[in-house]
């Protein structure tokens, strides 16, 4: 016990007070709550708000990123458990949902794993300004009204892009394989489950390679921010299964180029 407490006042002396400290992991905690309910019941939004948000809070980048993709990881598998079970999505041997999902992890691991090395040895600066740049785009796609015809060929191509984009900033996957899938016809629900299976597999990738090359200063974060996505991620599934999504598409979209503007402005102003 007495470990247990020297390690939770060694880490609040970080922020300033143990009140501090308890303050900012039960703020961490209630927003992974949030975001992980908003991204498993939409298939996007935890990492590429939550990035921002907590580096806005003042948390380095590269503990940021690999904390965000260890706890999206456990919320994922949790809310593709319930998905399932929901009959949001099926997941068969030769389904196209299991089919895609195949896909975009396979080639989605190898861009996770080059993105994240890449992320480690460039200034932060610089990363804070990738985030920045790719959360206001990604924004704009949301609200954007392009078609293409679904193939799952193309799902090469686009899970090689989200997940390069998840390795360098913890966000940007779930935009572009919901979108990618919802733009070609594919049914919002099946969308919204293919991308839930797929992340997570992605995300641990990802994390491995920032824990190898860089390490973890601060597990507490990656305790909270995993516990709060864990606790949202059936109350996400159960909802994808009651409501329409594109309305809650449209606004997750203008509040991500909010943040994209204002974490570019935090970082060069």
């Amino acid at each position: 016990m007495d470990t247990i407490t020297g390690l939770f006042t060694g880490f609040s002396l970080a922020y300033g007070t143990l009140e501090a400290f308890a303050g900012t992991m039960i703020f961490v905690l209630i927003i992974a709550f949030i975001m992980e309910y908003i991204d498993s019941s939409l298939g996007m939004g935890y990492g590429t708000v939550l990035s921002p948000v907590l580096i806005i809070m003042g948390f380095s980048p590269l503990l940021v990123v690999p904390s965000v993709l260890l706890s999206q990881a456990a919320g994922g598998f949790t809310a593709s458990v319930f998905h399932h079970r929901l009959r949001n999505v099926l997941f068969q041997r030769r389904s196209r949902d299991s089919m895609t999902v195949y896909i975009v992890t396979a080639t989605g691991i190898i861009a996770t794993l080059f993105a994240a090395a890449i992320a480690i040895s460039i200034p932060g600066q610089y990363l804070n300004t990738y985030i920045g740049l790719l959360i206001f785009v990604m924004g704009i796609i949301l609200l954007s009204r392009a078609t293409f015809r679904f193939r799952l060929r193309k799902m090469l191509a686009v899970g090689a892009i989200s997940a390069f984009n998840k390795g360098m900033s913890g966000g940007g996957f779930g935009p572009v394989v919901t979108g990618g899938q919802m733009i070609g016809g594919q049914n919002h629900k099946n969308a919204i489950g293919v991308t839930t299976a797929a992340e997570a597999p992605i995300c641990i990738a990802g994390f491995l390679v920032y824990l190898t090359l860089n390490g973890i200063s601060d597990w507490l974060l990656v305790l909270f921010l995993t516990v709060g996505a864990v606790l949202a991620a059936p109350l996400g599934a159960l909802t994808t299964s009651r409501l329409n999504s594109q309305r809650f598409r449209k606004v997750l979209g203008a509040i991500i180029i909010v943040l994209g503007a204002w974490t570019l402005w935090k970082t060069w102003m």
